[in-house]
């Protein structure tokens, strides 16, 4: 059953790329000559918060949009989308969305405060980043056939970044997928569960897969396989599941929401402006170097994909055992 509904995400990638375009009815520009303010539903440091911090940079600079971060994690990201859901429509406090808030928490929580579509002017997507799975060297596993293999043999131990995180869906899709029963070992974070895997700890992890670059260039961890689409330029060397024989595709993706009722008008607006600063080549760039693959979305496209990831991301999750 979670092999077909994985095999539905490729599909339905496929009829939201007619959607994906972005919008001709605004000239990029500033929106408000108030600060905007930029909810962020991770502490500083991690990827959602480079990339508003980018975005609030170059809003400033080229557009003249005067833009400040503001970080408040806690509950799965619900603390995030629920406070801004509570503001004034006026464009003046935006959310870097993630799945976590808004793909994830509504299938994961019995309810949340929130109406992860109807209660949200969902206005620019930016993209998405994938994650992969790392083994540990001295395994001797190069694919998936011989983690396969392996783990039928010997259950091996992964870690992920908390229970219900993507790695920890992902792993236990992976393990339905392959017909295969691997160890959950749930950390705070990546960063933890990586320091263990180093260590000799943990035998593998799964994580945002150019984010562990450097990894694989020191021969510290095999890569075996990406959940996306196709291959990532920066990691051309590492197979996706997909080509591997395993229809998986979980990608992490981000995007500009605001609360429910923005005027029509200043959401093309937003949406222009940081389509256009997506555009920049120096942005593009360092994107590239976060794994974030850009995509453009109108407002419309974008609110119809967050509902359909609410879809796909449902069996998933409960597939963990994780919904209450």
């Amino acid at each position: 059953m979670i092999r077909n509904y994985l095999k539905s995400i490729g599909a339905s990638a496929m009829a939201l790329s007619l959607l994906w375009a972005p919008s001709a009815m605004a000239e990029p520009g500033a929106w408000s000559d108030e600060p905007v303010r930029i909810v962020v539903t991770f502490p500083p440091g991690g990827a959602s918060d480079l990339v508003a911090r980018l975005l609030a940079q170059y809003l400033d600079t080229e557009f003249g949009q005067k833009a400040v971060v503001d970080n408040r994690p806690g509950a799965a990201g619900t603390v995030a989308a629920d406070y801004v859901a509570q503001q004034d429509p006026d464009g003046t406090t935006l959310i870097l969305a993630n799945n976590a808030p808004y793909t994830i928490a509504p299938t994961r929580f019995k309810s949340i405060p929130y109406d992860p579509v109807n209660g949200a002017t969902h206005v620019a997507y930016i993209g998405a980043s994938a994650p992969g799975l790392f083994v540990q060297p001295s395994a001797g596993i190069k694919s998936l056939e011989d983690y396969i293999t392996h783990v039928k043999d010997t259950p091996m131990t992964y870690g992920s970044s908390g229970v219900g995180s993507i790695s920890h869906i992902l792993g236990e899709a992976v393990d339905a997928s392959l017909g295969v029963e691997s160890i959950h070992v749930p950390y705070k974070g990546s960063s933890p569960a990586i320091q263990d895997f180093r260590a000799g700890v943990l035998e593998s992890f799964y994580d945002l897969a150019v984010q562990n670059s450097d990894m694989i260039e020191d021969k510290e961890a095999v890569a075996i396989a990406i959940a996306s689409s196709v291959r990532n330029p920066e990691l051309p060397d590492v197979p996706t599941f997909k080509e591997q024989g395993y229809d998986i595709v979980v990608e992490n993706w981000v995007g500009l929401s605001g609360p429910a009722g923005i005027d029509p008008a200043t959401v093309s607006k937003i949406n222009e402006t940081v389509l256009a600063v997506f555009a920049n080549p120096e942005v593009q760039d360092r994107l590239t170097e976060l794994g974030i693959t850009h995509r453009a979305m109108d407002s419309q496209g974008y609110t119809d994909f967050v509902a359909n990831q609410i879809e796909v991301w449902a069996p998933l999750i409960i597939a963990t055992g994780i919904a209450e």
